[in-house]
């Protein structure tokens, strides 16, 4: 068979690519080693931990806030069995339709390991070991990533005692304890569903903040309400082993600036210490396509590889393992490819973490503006002031946005509240189109609204005061 393209992984950027490189008319094919598409985030991530953080919010809100809505339910029953169900449906839903519009738009699905072999050409060896042989005028590696573990050390995740997020989304039951390794996203977000469904969560951090490169305000604020939910943490902790028993599983750990070590017990430990480029039995080395110094696939501005011919996007290359920055990535290679000017603008990237309250940002943090010697004005306003807020008793967190202080264009937005994953997009279209924080204080916004505080904000940052405080 002979392609114009050939796209390896068919996760978020990679049926992004295929699906945008068929509609620019080139013919395409995709290849991928699992039976169903979508790669990690539609099958074992952002997707089936959307679901179960959606239905345990639900849960935790029926036992705690309704009635203060006059909405008396009585002690709410978890049907576990039910919730993973809810969340396999969702996930079945999104990797069908990934498979629909892959014949939709006449793309060809290859399924198996693909492994390029030399320029031009890509072998797809399937489970009953048969190799399948694919000639195309482009390769696109979109292969993602997977679980990094723990540097230096040993760990056996079984994804039963000891698990990453894939079987964090898996248990058959609530554990009594659970340790979270790790204070990003991922390990806020699983522990949190948890938490919520019952368990004591503890959360083990090696640097003294969460959500590692979030703005410190933010993730200072933001770990509060976290311990006022209820989850534990242990901050400067680095982990020194993980042994797991017949009944559970012990993490040590010691101050990462030196100390005495300490041992937790719990029934399950989840490992989420971030994720590595996955680039093995891709034959990248045979094809001599080169790899930077942490592991990534090397490319160039327009994700050209050293090879002529070969393409990289998504987790497997430099920048921010986000699924929306790999779909913006796939739609600018196939426009590329087509002999188009693809872009994407890495300064409007949001970045979500879905917990209840929701942390959103986009562009600068304060530490960065102050690290590039940038003159900043912030502004900042919390959704405790905010009427629509207090009518959804949804008072938690605040809008922060810091602009230039010489032409008052947006650099970075922060919000923590209800939403604010959805809220955080009028920040990202204004900063797209290199909008200022009087451009947002002058819009208007409908009342009553969360997004109102946004504007507040806005108007704290360009007027320095806002109205409502």
């Amino acid at each position: 068979m002979s392609y114009d393209v050939v796209v390896i992984g068919s996760g978020p950027g990679g049926y992004v690519c295929a699906i945008k490189a068929a509609q620019l008319g080139l013919k395409t094919a995709i290849v991928e080693k699992r039976a169903t598409l979508g790669g990690t985030c539609l099958n074992v991530g952002c997707i089936p931990s959307k679901a179960m953080l959606h239905a345990s919010e639900v849960f935790h809100e029926a036992g705690h806030s309704m009635a203060a809505l006059g909405v008396n339910v009585g002690k709410p029953k978890l049907d576990l069995k039910a919730m993973l169900a809810h969340k396999d449906a969702t996930v079945k839903a999104n990797v069908d339709g990934v498979a629909f519009l892959m014949k939709k738009n006449k793309v060809d699905v290859f399924t198996g390991a693909g492994k390029i072999a030399g320029a031009g050409k890509v072998v797809v060896t399937g489970d009953d070991g048969k190799d399948e042989n694919l000639e195309t005028k482009n390769i696109v590696i979109a292969t993602g990533s997977d679980v990094a573990g723990i540097p230096g050390v040993d760990v056996d995740i079984d994804e039963k005692i000891i698990v990453s997020s894939t079987g964090a989304l898996e248990l058959a039951k609530v554990p009594e304890n659970l340790i979270v390794v790790g204070g990003g996203v991922i390990g806020l977000e699983l522990g949190s569903v948890w938490q919520r469904l019952g368990a004591n969560v503890t959360v083990v951090e090696y640097l003294d903040t969460i959500l590692g490169g979030m703005d410190k305000s933010v993730s200072k604020q933001f770990q509060k309400m976290l311990e006022k939910q209820g989850m534990n943490f242990k901050m400067g902790a680095k982990v020194t082993g993980i042994e797991k028993g017949k009944s559970g599983a012990e993490v040590t750990f010691e101050p990462a600036k030196g100390g005495d070590a300490e041992t937790l017990k719990a029934d399950i430990v989840l490992v989420a210490t971030g994720r590595k480029p996955y680039t093995e039995n891709l034959g990248l080395e045979e094809a001599g396509v080169k790899l930077d110094d942490r592991g990534r696939v090397a490319i160039d501005g327009h994700w050209k590889t050293n090879v002529d011919g070969i393409y990289a996007l998504g987790d497997v290359v430099v920048g921010p393992m986000l699924a929306h920055k790999a779909e913006d990535e796939g739609m600018a290679v196939a426009e590329i490819l087509a002999g188009q000017k693809g872009h994407v603008n890495f300064d409007v990237i949001p970045s979500v973490v879905y917990t209840e309250p929701e942390v959103a940002s986009v562009g600068k943090t304060e530490e960065e503006l102050k690290s590039d010697g940038v003159e900043y004005t912030a502004g900042k306003f919390p959704f405790t002031a905010n009427g629509r807020a207090r009518a959804m008793l949804a008072t938690d967190g605040f809008v922060k946005i810091l602009a230039d202080k010489k032409t008052d264009r947006v650099l970075g937005v922060h919000i923590i509240g209800k939403g604010a994953g959805e809220i955080i997009h009028e920040a990202a279209v204004l900063m797209e189109f290199g909008g200022s924080s009087e451009d947002l204080a002058r819009t208007c916004h409908a009342h009553p609204t969360m997004s109102e505080v946004v504007r507040e904000a806005a108007l704290a940052t360009a007027f320095g005061k806002p109205i409502h405080m």
